[in-house]
């Protein structure tokens, strides 16, 4: 059940990978609105961000029937947007009004609201299955040109059909206990918000905090306030809350970490540290990334993980009280915290620069005490995990090179051909089944320079390589097929 949820959290990342391109086009529109009121580029390029964010369920539904595919072909996105076409049409209120034989005004609120990222995730789930089981399937010859991929497609409609069938009775039950779960939550305020930046954290490990992350904010419980902003009545919405305060985690709190574990390295250990920790550092301030740094400390000193954890709901705890809001497309790091500026309903969100310097001394001083007091092994105080990571950089002449020498360390610590069953990545994680976790080397793989190693099954494991996985998983991949 674990490596099926973490297969769904993987897949959540290709739609959200698009996000940055909607904020972009959105927030670049505000901005030239606000100059220029009623300038016809920025209505253009506000009216292009919105086409992505108000279409997200569609865009779950085929990232995820993508994501969870066995083969990743073009085919599982058609069954996926064909199941998606097909659900929210049954369930759609002029729909419903006629199956029920009564008004449009009588139809229950739930399926004023089918076409959201909830059904999005279901979607993508049933047809992914429905791909994985038909999609070489091999008909009579009279049938045979729906074999095989293009059977994939009409079968999702077919258990699109079904699932509405059963969603037409069940969908208001669980609208409506989605729909308190984020009341509950909400009507807890700031404490709300401070623990759902707690359990965000403590999530990260298992990768699962993508299913709580999609409760908060693509409008799965019915929270969206923010969406439902009405600019002309001055509402000002309070789903920021969810966001703002993580801006000063990721752009000043582990920053400051990272300083605060190289101020406290081994004296002949601190140029390797600098190497590994300041890179790791700058990719969460630029860009709100944080795995790869946290992965360097998160199970070399667990306790430092935990102390994160609870500062990071204090930030949001803090930023929600304040009623300081601010949104990101991605992540909250410098690129989106400049774009949320142009945001309408962003809420004094110069607040959180200020707030942000504050946690950069509350994580430097905690982090060094902790470390000092408890002698707690971190990069450049443990020899392992800066293990080869001079030699990694210095031995690579271009990032191809780079690429290609950490993917061949990395497969021959996995235990090669003879062990590795199946390899996929993520945002920033190789995540691999192994026949045999014996067979694997961990100290041959953190001595490529990566920041972490994860075992998180009897057969899987993850290696945390950071932003640029994607070239490290396909060079594994090339190696794989010359074998």
């Amino acid at each position: 059940m674990m490596k099926k949820v973490q297969s769904l959290g993987r897949s959540l990342m290709l739609p959200v990978a698009v996000l940055p391109a909607a904020a972009i086009l959105a927030g670049v529109g505000n901005w030239i609105d606000r100059i220029w009121e009623g300038n016809a580029a920025g209505a253009f390029l506000l009216s292009a961000g919105t086409a992505i964010l108000d279409h997200l369920g569609i865009l779950f539904a085929v990232g995820i029937a993508i994501g969870l595919s066995k083969d990743k072909h073009g085919a599982a996105a058609l069954s996926g947007l064909v199941g998606y076409l097909v659900i929210t049409q049954l369930l759609s209120t002029d729909v419903v009004a006629d199956l029920q034989g009564t008004g449009i005004e009588n139809v229950n609120a739930a399926f004023e609201n089918s076409d959201n990222v909830f059904i999005g995730i279901i979607t993508g789930i049933v047809t992914a299955a429905m791909y994985n089981r038909f999609s070489e399937v091999k008909l009579h010859s009279a049938l045979s040109f729906f074999s095989g991929k293009r059977l994939a497609p009409i079968m999702s409609a077919a258990a699109m059909v079904a699932v509405a069938g059963v969603m037409f009775f069940v969908w208001p039950v669980v609208y409506t206990w989605l729909v308190a779960l984020g009341t509950g939550i909400s009507n807890l305020g700031a404490t709300g918000a401070g623990l759902y930046g707690f359990f965000n954290r403590l999530l990260i490990p298992t990768g699962l905090h993508h299913a709580l992350n999609s409760v908060f904010w693509f409008d799965v419980a019915g929270i969206n306030d923010i969406g439902r902003f009405l600019a002309s009545e001055g509402i000002q919405g309070i789903t920021g809350r969810y966001q703002a305060g993580f801006f000063p985690i990721m752009m000043f709190g582990l920053p400051a970490a990272a300083l605060a574990m190289y101020h406290t390295a081994d004296t002949a250990r601190k140029k390797q540290a600098a190497s590994l920790l300041m890179a790791l550092a700058f990719t969460s301030f630029f860009t709100g990334v944080t795995e790869p740094l946290e992965f360097s400390f998160m199970f070399l000193a667990p306790l430092l993980y935990v102390v994160h954890a609870a500062l990071t709901g204090f930030s949001l705890f803090i930023a929600a009280s304040f009623e300081w809001t601010s949104g990101f497309g991605f992540s909250a790091g410098f690129l989106d915290y400049v774009l949320s500026f142009t945001n309408p309903i962003a809420s004094q969100p110069y607040m959180l620069l200020l707030q942000g310097l504050f946690f950069a001394v509350l994580y430097y001083v905690i982090f060094r005490f902790l470390i000092v007091k408890l002698n707690l092994k971190t990069p450049g105080r443990d020899e392992a995990a800066l293990e080869g990571q001079e030699e990694s950089v210095q031995d690579t002449t271009t990032e191809d090179d780079h690429h290609a020498t950490m993917a061949a360390s990395i497969y021959s610590g996995l235990g090669g051909v003879e062990n590795v069953d199946s390899i996929d990545y993520c945002t920033t994680r190789l995540r691999v089944e192994v026949k045999d976790m014996d067979n694997v080397n961990q100290d041959r793989i953190k001595a490529t320079g990566v920041p972490g190693v994860n075992v998180v099954g009897k057969h899987s494991i993850q290696v945390i390589v950071g932003t640029d996985v994607q070239f490290v998983a396909d060079e594994v991949n090339r190696l794989r097929e010359k074998e």
